[in-house]
């Protein structure tokens, strides 16, 4: 799925699967990206790739990112992870701080993701356990 935006002054407005986000372009700064937090470490559930009007979504073996460059803060994938793992960055939990670089870092190797798959097999015993970075597959 893909979109294209024109920079103007006027708020754009995007419907993805027949919801509506409005962001703005007129800011001169790029828009404030989301970020995929430790929660989806080992679980990697897809309902929000769906929804992306973009393609921001990179899939590695255990855990999925946000490319900050392609993000354009539309606000339709936050509510869609049912492990609340995504969060705008500005607002990432204290101590998951990293999962900033993480996620740009990470989208720049792995393979963009469109299509919502089915979680990882052992995903519930995952769900909400802290700490997980360290189980992070590259």
């Amino acid at each position: 799925m893909a979109a294209l935006f024109i920079r103007s002054s006027a708020p754009a407005v995007v419907f993805v699967q027949g919801r509506q986000a409005q962001f703005s372009t007129a800011d001169a700064k790029p828009p404030m990206t989301f970020v995929v937090t430790d929660n989806c470490i080992k679980c990697k559930y897809t309902d929000c790739v769906e929804v992306c009007p973009v393609d921001a979504f990179h899939e590695g073996p255990n855990f999925l990112v946000i490319n900050p460059d392609e993000c354009i803060d539309c606000t339709l994938c936050e509510p869609e992870c049912p492990i609340n793992a995504i969060y705008p960055e500005d607002d990432v939990p204290a101590g998951q701080e990293q999962f900033v670089a993480i996620n740009a870092e990470l989208s720049r190797d792995w393979p963009v993701i469109t299509e919502r798959k089915d979680g990882l097999p052992d995903a519930k015993e995952w769900e909400g356990k802290p700490d997980k970075l360290k189980l992070l597959e590259r």
